[in-house]
C-alpha cells in the first residue's frame, strides 16, 4: 500500500479507530494490485471489455447482491449495538434497490430483461463466494461476520476511485465505475470500516486471526469475481 493511500484512508476513520482496518488492507495488498491490472477492470477503463462479459458480469452481481443483502441483515441481527443493527440493515436495503437499479439499468439499455436476467444460475465462483460469506456470519462472532463482508464494501469503493481517474469511452463502464467511486457508496464504507474497527476492539487474539482470514478469503473471492466474469465462468461438465 503507498504511503498516499495510508493517509487518505487514516483521513477517513477517527483516529482511534484504524489500526486494525488498516492492518486488514495491508493484509491483502498484493490481492488489489493484482486486480487492478486484471483485464476485466482495465478494459472498463480503456473501453474494450466485450459487452458479453459485462453482461456476464451484472447478472452475476444482481445474483450476489441478494445472497449479500441476506447476509447483512443475519450480521445485523448479531450485532452488539442497535445503531449497528440499522446500519447494517439499511446497507441491506441499499445493496438490493441502488445497485440493483444500477444493473437493471445497464441490461434493460443491452435489451436484456429483470426477468431474463433472473433465470440466469449462480457460477460456481459466486456460488462458493456467497456459501462463504453466509457460514462467517452464521458461524462466527459479529466482528468475524462483518470481515467476511467488508471487501465487497472496500474493495469496490478503491477501484471505483482509481478507476474513476481514467474514465471511460464506454457511458455505461463510466456509469458503473461513477457508482462506485462516489460520495454515497462511500459514506457507507466508512460506516462499515468504523463498526468493524469499534466491534472488534474487545475481542482476542484468536478471534481476530479468524477474522483476518475471513477478510483475506473474501478479498480473493473479489477478485475471483471478476476473473470469472472476465471467463464467462461455467459448471462442469459444458
Amino acid at each position: 500500500m503507498t504511503r498516499h493511500l495510508l493517509l487518505c484512508l487514516l483521513c477517513a476513520l477517527p483516529a482511534a479507530a484504524q489500526d486494525f482496518t488498516l492492518s486488514l488492507w495491508q493484509s491483502i495488498s498484493p490481492i488489489y494490485e493484482k486486480t487492478l491490472i486484471h483485464p476485466f477492470l482495465k478494459g472498463l477503463t480503456d473501453g474494450n471489455l466485450p459487452r458479453d462479459r459485462f453482461t456476464f458480469y451484472v447478472i452475476q452481481d444482481r445474483l450476489y447482491l441478494r445472497a449479500f443483502s441476506q447476509a447483512l441483515n443475519a450480521a445485523a441481527a448479531k450485532a452488539p449495538r442497535e445503531e449497528w443493527a440499522l446500519t447494517l440493515t439499511r446497507h441491506a436495503i441499499e445493496a438490493i434497490e441502488a445497485e440493483r437499479a444500477l444493473h437493471d439499468e445497464i441490461l434493460k439499455s443491452w435489451g436484456v430483461s429483470s426477468a431474463e436476467a433472473a433465470q440466469a444460475q449462480m457460477a460456481p465462483t459466486n456460488a462458493a463466494y456467497t456459501n462463504h460469506l453466509f457460514a462467517a456470519v452464521h458461524r462466527g462472532t459479529f466482528a468475524e461476520g462483518l470481515a467476511a463482508l467488508l471487501p465487497c464494501y472496500w474493495i469496490y469503493w478503491e477501484v471505483g476511485k482509481e478507476l474513476v481517474k481514467k474514465g471511460s469511452k464506454n457511458p455505461i463502464y463510466q456509469r458503473w465505475i461513477d457508482t462506485y467511486a462516489g460520495e454515497e457508496y462511500a459514506k457507507s464504507v466508512r460506516e462499515a470500516l468504523a463498526i468493524m474497527d469499534a466491534s472488534i476492539g474487545r475481542a482476542g487474539d484468536e478471534e481476530r486471526a479468524r477474522a483476518r482470514e475471513h477478510f483475506v478469503r473474501s478479498a480473493r473471492y473479489e477478485f475471483m469475481f471478476w476473473d470469472m466474469a472476465w471467463r464467462k465462468e461455467t459448471w462442469p461438465p459444458n
